[in-house]
């Protein structure tokens, strides 16, 4: 643990958890964030711990009291139990079981009705009106095409031109997880669980579906069925579903550029041109 956290973060686990031992890392290690599985007195433990750049991890905080812990009281997703906002840390329970990405779970279609119905409890915990929210993404993903990135440039002009004349209609935003799809279910023979909320804030119910729509459904609709089976009626709006995918499609490449996944980078392209052709 000491070459994964910084003194301050590992004063704050040894204040928390004496003699705590390192079990597994966790960590993706494409941004500035560790996550490691660790054990004290017979417990296993979540700890993750930020950088000084990191934006995620305040947003995970601030999620769970309201948001997450409703979740968490079914043990579909994992209770916080203590958080230093100042050393950028965070103690989580441990979940049991593992990751549904690249396991059989991901090809089991009660596996997505698990995550529609547990999608849907998550979305339907709040509700507010946004006049503004549609102007703001539509503003981020200008910015991404300002960023250095390897899009066609063809393409990239099509979509700024596009978004730049997008409609701005007041919308209804929801809790939303941000990152919604196998990487961050977890599979307990047979249970689903999500895990990592750092990506959490009111949107459009519809953006928690951009990357199942992007990956897991792209080729197999039955998937998409059950999904809607446990979550409900479907939240897309067409004329904004359209929107919301080319945003996507433009984050996704971009961001992979930038912290060097060129498989997600790749994904992102072949997204942006399925995005383009439904206008």
């Amino acid at each position: 643990m000491n070459d994964r956290l910084d003194a301050a973060q590992r004063a704050w686990i040894d204040d928390r958890l004496p003699g705590a031992e390192f079990v597994q890392d966790m960590s993706w290690n494409l941004v500035d964030t560790t996550v490691l599985h660790v054990r004290a007195g017979g417990t296993d433990f979540v700890v993750k711990a930020a950088g000084p750049d990191d934006t995620h991890l305040p947003r995970e905080i601030a999620a769970h009291p309201a948001y997450v812990e409703p979740l968490a009281l079914t043990g579909q997703a994992a209770r916080l139990i203590d958080a230093g906002a100042t050393a950028r840390i965070i103690l989580l329970e441990y979940l049991p079981g593992a990751l549904v990405l690249g396991t059989n779970a991901e090809h089991e279609p009660d596996t997505y009705r698990q995550a529609g119905e547990l999608l849907g409890r998550l979305h339907r915990l709040a509700t507010r009106a946004d006049a503004g929210y549609e102007a703001r993404a539509t503003a981020r993903a200008l910015h991404w095409l300002d960023q250095p990135h390897r899009l066609d440039a063809t393409a990239a002009e099509r979509a700024r031109d596009i978004l730049s004349s997008a409609p701005t209609p007041a919308v209804r935003l929801v809790p939303t997880h941000g990152d919604w799809h196998p990487r961050n279910w977890l599979d307990d023979r047979g249970t689903v669980r999500a895990i990592d909320f750092g990506r959490f804030a009111f949107r459009p119910a519809s953006t928690d579906l951009t990357r199942l729509a992007a990956q897991q459904w792209r080729e197999n609709p039955e998937f998409e069925a059950a999904f809607f089976e446990g979550y409900g009626p479907d939240p897309r709006d067409p004329e904004l579903w359209r929107l919301e995918a080319l945003r996507e499609a433009i984050g996704t490449a971009c961001w992979a550029y930038k912290v060097g996944d060129e498989r997600f980078e790749n994904q992102g392209h072949r997204m942006l041109a399925e995005a383009l052709a439904a206008f």
